[in-house]
């Protein structure tokens, strides 16, 4: 009897693109050289642009819709290519994998933010999850309308095989995560005493070696608020209409059928099940701007709104799937020769597993 094969099914029996040494050299040619830079989704950080930024990441200290400035990570929308934008390679599935921020300067209301982008380095990595893995960096330089620099980024994904990593196999789960109502109402209890320092200062000079970051929740993630987060962020590769049919002219690699025969972005592991597994995930999963973005959240809630976060780095370590829940917490480490206070932060889910990890320099008050 003739059986119609399930979307998991038919996603599983396609056969992607694979690393070629001539692709891999075709990518290096192009280090130290700028990237053509991607329409971004805003250019100007416009008080709706701040507050949908801030939504998007669940963001509920009223300081940025009142005062002008911008929450720092708002740079991700600002830019595709540090949201993990990449060229070369095409047909390989890519990752979002870390952010290394180093800002100058606030973002204030109606500064328009520019970024401007090269391939910065390369790395070929053994990887556990695709056998072999291409690291790309890039460094992107942001500068606002008064030529003043905001910010220098580097951002990275490592590009994997999706077939390899399907057919490997090694990223296991236990499946979806299912919630008591205990469960819930611990989170909801998170969420209300949840320590926003606001306009009460934190002085330098009050932080000690040890001292613990309040922690922020985040989740249980739902395909709800990765659209959320997308409402903010606005995506790498969405486009609806003859847009989509553009880009896919452009980048025949990107289209990928979905079960009407229609090609879709890769982007769709976010949301679409059955292609999360066939790039070898047990299931969606969110964006990795988004964790980062998370424990930037993190900090700017501890350092207060008179603090100014200098330096944000995070490592995107594990998938954070749909249905899970993060912890995202933090302790002060020291203090930098120039009085900066140095924190260690990182995101860990109901299970126990650090799927994000990192550091932090914030310049306090001074009494």
């Amino acid at each position: 009897m003739f059986r119609t094969m399930s979307r998991h099914e038919t996603l599983a029996s396609t056969r992607f693109p694979t690393i070629t040494d001539a692709a891999l050299a075709d990518l290096k040619a192009r280090l130290g050289k700028p990237v053509r830079r991607p329409e971004p989704y805003i250019e100007v950080a416009t008080r709706d642009a701040i507050r949908h930024w801030a939504h998007g990441i669940g963001d509920r200290n009223p300081y940025w819709s009142v005062a002008g400035v911008a929450p720092p990570t708002i740079l991700f929308a600002m830019d595709r290519v540090v949201s993990g934008y990449v060229g070369g390679l095409p047909g390989i599935h890519a990752m979002y994998a870390g952010t290394d921020f180093r800002w100058q300067r606030p973002i204030g209301v109606d500064d328009r933010v520019v970024g401007e982008s090269v391939l910065h380095a390369l790395v070929d990595k053994p990887s556990k999850f695709a056998k072999r893995a291409i690291q790309q960096i890039y460094r992107t330089t942001f500068t606002n309308q008064r030529g003043e620099a905001v910010c220098e980024a580097d951002s990275w994904c490592f590009r994997t095989e999706r077939d390899t990593a399907r057919e490997r196999g090694k990223y296991k789960a236990e499946g979806p995560h299912r919630y008591s109502a205990a469960d819930l109402a611990a989170i909801k209890r998170a969420y209300e005493v949840e320590e926003i320092r606001g306009a009460v200062p934190r002085y330098g000079s009050d932080v000690n070696v040890g001292d613990p970051v309040a922690e922020v929740v985040k989740g249980p993630l739902t395909v709800t608020s990765v659209v959320a987060f997308v409402q903010g962020w606005g995506s790498l590769y969405v486009r609806a209409h003859g847009l989509a049919f553009d880009l896919f002219d452009r980048h025949p690699a990107l289209g990928i059928p979905n079960d009407f025969g229609v090609p879709e972005p890769p982007e769709r592991v976010h949301w679409d099940e059955a292609m999360a597994r066939a790039v070898g995930v047990p299931g969606a999963y969110d964006y990795g701007p988004e964790r980062v973005a998370w424990l930037g959240h993190l900090v700017t809630n501890w350092m207060g709104d008179a603090g100014f976060l200098r330096r944000l780095t995070v490592k995107v370590l594990r998938h954070n799937l749909i249905g899970d829940t993060t912890w995202c917490r933090g302790r002060v480490t020291g203090k930098t020769p120039d009085g900066a206070v140095t924190l260690e932060i990182d995101g860990t889910n109901q299970r126990g597993e650090t799927i994000a990890a990192g550091t932090a320099e914030v310049v306090l008050p001074r009494r």
